[in-house]
């Protein structure tokens, strides 16, 4: 029998990862609403992340102070990757994601942040960092649950369905114009799944510079820190000349600043931190594993609050790139394992080498030492 101690170690992990992506989509509902309600995402974007680097920039040397590191961070290569990092993991991805949000709804920003693995496996094939290696069982599970995944994406945007919870008010259409994005002329859907595309795509790209920099410098939070505040800049200055009316900037003290509030300090501390203490305990795929979860609260939310904000279509598709997010972290998972096997059967043979060095030949074939 497991110890309480054992299962505490797997409870709180899970129970913390389901807590996160509940308020995750939350807090995109909540901004999805006050986008509807006439603010502008540009504004949004700059409001959010000054406030998460104002509290990231302390937070990062608190959670870090016990650790000690000989890396110099503020060098050329650091600044350089950190404004790489800032540019596609905060200015290119938050302003196509809010701003696709504006367009479309909660689940098919869920939808299209599953395809970033999808993505990132396509991109580091056309970058020649990945090969198709079609006899690994591996391969063809990433391979098989790229095209699901994609095919998840494009039942979001074609597809609509009716809604899973219509209003009593909702007047009949056709059956065309009910079910097929193609036909309905009142909102920017197909424009909105595009954007957050992009979105993930951006955050493929980010992913390639994150890792590379993270390996160089450790200090996780210091890092999310840098570009966060790199990123912010960023934005403060495109969203001044796409925002150029002054009374958009202003904040009254309604839910508008709240909202603002709960997502700076969310996405900044609370997420960021959890996250990184997640995969410090469980491993690097514990975190994304959790991502589907969205699906189910987006779900959740949209058929227990809200009317009219919940299609068929969109949960089929989400349902469709969930299976296919999943089936390409199984084939991570799988080769990081056969990755790691395969080092650690070289390590052996290297240090039975290093302690045996006088080894004789003959020996070797006799099996004697």
């Amino acid at each position: 029998m497991r110890s309480m101690d054992g299962r505490m170690e797997d409870t709180v992990p899970f129970g913390a990862m389901v807590l996160m992506e509940a308020s995750t989509i939350a807090l995109t509902i909540l901004a999805k609403t006050a986008l509807t309600g006439g603010m502008s995402p540009f504004v949004f974007v700059v409001y959010t992340n000054a406030l998460g680097s104002l509290l990231l920039v302390p937070y990062s040397f608190l959670f870090h102070q016990h650790e000690r590191t000989d890396r110099t961070f503020f060098t050329l290569n650091f600044i350089i990757c950190t404004l790489l990092l800032g540019f596609t993991g905060v200015f290119l991805f938050q302003n196509l994601a809010f701003m696709g949000l504006s367009y479309s709804s909660p689940i098919v920003v869920c939808a299209m942040g599953l395809q970033t693995p999808a993505l990132s496996y396509l991109l580091s094939l056309a970058l020649g960092k990945a090969k198709l290696e079609w006899e690994r069982t591996t391969t063809r599970g990433k391979v098989i649950g790229t095209l699901v995944s994609l095919t998840g994406a494009m039942v979001e945007v074609i597809y609509l369905g009716p809604y899973t919870r219509p209003s009593p008010s909702s007047s009949p259409n056709s059956l065309l114009s009910r079910h097929l994005v193609f036909f309905k002329n009142s909102d920017n859907w197909v424009l909105g799944c595009f954007l957050l595309a992009c979105a993930s795509l951006s955050v493929s790209a980010w992913n390639f510079i994150q890792v590379d920099t993270v390996r160089k410098y450790p200090q996780v939070m210091k890092v999310v820190a840098a570009y966060s505040l790199a990123g912010t800049v960023q934005c403060s200055i495109f969203s001044a000349i796409m925002e150029s009316d002054l009374n958009a900037w202003k904040l009254k003290p309604n839910m508008d600043l709240m909202l603002i509030i709960a997502t700076g300090i969310f996405g900044s501390i609370i997420r960021t931190s959890v996250h990184v203490k997640c995969a410090k305990l469980k491993g690097p795929y514990y975190v994304p594993l959790f991502k589907p979860f969205g699906i189910l609260w987006a779900t959740i939310f949209g058929t227990s609050f809200f009317v009219n904000s919940l299609h068929y279509g969109s949960v089929l598709g989400a349902t469709v790139a969930g299976i296919g997010y999943l089936m390409i972290m199984w084939g991570q998972v799988h080769e990081e394992e056969d990755k790691n096997h395969m080092n650690q059967k070289g390590e052996i043979i290297n240090n039975t080498q290093e302690t045996v060095p006088l080894l004789r030949e003959n020996d070797a074939v006799d099996g004697h030492v």
